[in-house]
């Protein structure tokens, strides 16, 4: 894979599994993050040692419009092209009725539909000049809902919705695709206990937790299926059955 490939998000977690599985299908690798600057490094230096000048890291606060931007305009000077996106950053935290306030809908719905939506309208052309790919991140759990997270589940709806309305909006150039995740990690800051793990997995037919790297390998599948767009590709194990 001669290409080029942003994915946000990358410095840790699902986001780095999917730049090291794009990174060993051959594609040059543009690793977006916020705060995770030491992560990020360790990545992009660890990746270019094994392929000199195959990786770059790029800094930018999501909920920000003026960095959206500028991260678009940094990660095309990076390699002179774009080829695809993987819209993988994400904010993620309980939002009781009756707690939540208008700063934690401008966090939530920041990163998980804003700044992908306008990431998508900043890199439109170069992806339709390259005959592009996008892929968007959702979560199973916007059919399955789960108490306390409404707002993360509306920005994520509206994720799953604009899959398939960019899908035909940007067609035939550029693919629109997303992926699904389901029980795969922890939140961050949370280790499920045993309990919850046994739980988890009474409502998954494979009975066993999925990976990053099963993460990964979906996205690499979706940047090369050249025939399928606008569709959501859930690995939850056969959860949402």
């Amino acid at each position: 894979m001669n290409k080029v490939i942003l994915i946000t998000g990358a410095a840790k977690r699902i986001g780095k599994e999917i730049a090291k599985e794009f990174f060993r299908g051959g594609a040059n690798v543009i690793i977006h993050f916020n705060r995770s600057e030491r992560d990020a490094v360790y990545l992009c230096d660890e990746l270019n040692a094994i392929r000199e000048n195959s990786a770059v890291c790029i800094q930018a606060n999501l909920d920000h419009s003026n960095e959206i931007e500028l991260l678009a305009q940094n990660a095309l000077a990076a390699f002179g092209r774009i080829d695809g996106l993987v819209n993988n950053a994400s904010t993620f935290y309980p939002t009781p009725m009756g707690s939540f306030t208008t700063e934690d809908w401008d966090a939530l719905m920041g990163s998980n539909l804003k700044a992908p939506l306008f990431l998508i309208q900043e890199l439109c052309q170069e992806l339709k000049k390259q005959s592009g790919f996008i892929i968007n991140v959702t979560d199973i759990n916007i059919h399955r809902s789960i108490s306390n997270h409404s707002i993360y589940l509306a920005a994520k709806s509206g994720l799953s919705s604009i899959t398939q309305s960019l899908a035909k909006d940007l067609a035939p150039e550029i693919r629109v695709n997303a992926i699904a995740p389901g029980a795969i990690l922890e939140p961050p800051h949370k280790t499920w206990s045993d309990e919850e793990k046994n739980n988890i997995l009474k409502a998954v037919p494979l009975k066993k937790m999925g990976t990053e790297s099963d993460i990964a390998k979906a996205a690499l599948f979706l940047a090369e299926a050249q025939y399928i767009t606008g569709q959501t590709l859930n690995i939850d194990g056969g959860k949402s059955l």
